[in-house]
């Protein structure tokens, strides 16, 4: 974790060097997820669970146009699912990096997009079942009020696979995430 914050304000202070107005903020909201890939195939209906996300976002512009958005949050992620009379919810918990690159597309409209790291920290599943690590990209778009109040919405479609190394199959986080913020 401690490596993790490093790099974060690592990445955040080479991009504030260069740059002589960012902005900082934080961001909440919800979480779709579920898990994608064939592990699952045929071990009934696998389903979306519902979940949060939380953290701190900064800006910083690199023309009129285009600007950086390094984001540490925590997430809430996994799947449910219903096999016959029974079901599950396996809940993972990341701590995700997205590093994305905004084009503002009109006043306060603007697209993103970029790669998502994410560090597993806590699962009701057993220890070796997933890997800490998980690697996606994010796309999206948001919306930032004359009050710097925000709202985005995005997709992070993981690349990595993330089933434990002892598992057969492969499975990556899929996750839409609606989220309101402030920038201060």
């Amino acid at each position: 974790m401690k490596n993790l914050l490093f790099v974060f304000f690592l990445t955040i202070g080479s991009f504030c060097s260069s740059a002589q107005d960012f902005g900082f903020g934080v961001k909440a909201g919800v979480n779709i997820s579920n898990l994608g890939g064939d592990y699952y195939v045929g071990v009934g209906n696998l389903g979306s669970r519902v979940a949060f996300h939380l953290g701190g976002v900064v800006e910083v512009p690199i023309t009129d146009k285009i600007s950086v958005q390094p984001e540490l949050l925590y997430s809430s992620q996994g799947s449910n699912w219903d096999y016959g009379s029974n079901g599950d919810n396996l809940k993972l918990d990341y701590v995700n990096l997205p590093i994305l690159g905004k084009y503002h597309i009109l006043q306060g409209l603007s697209a993103e997009a970029g790669p998502v790291v994410g560090f597993l920290v806590s699962s009701n599943a057993d220890d070796d079942q997933f890997k800490n690590l998980d690697i996606g990209f994010g796309i999206g778009a948001s919306y930032k009020l004359a009050n710097n109040i925000f709202f985005s919405l995005r997709y992070n479609k993981g690349i990595a696979n993330v089933k434990g190394e002892n598992y057969s199959g492969s499975s990556q986080n899929n996750i839409i995430q609606i989220s309101a913020g402030y920038a201060f």
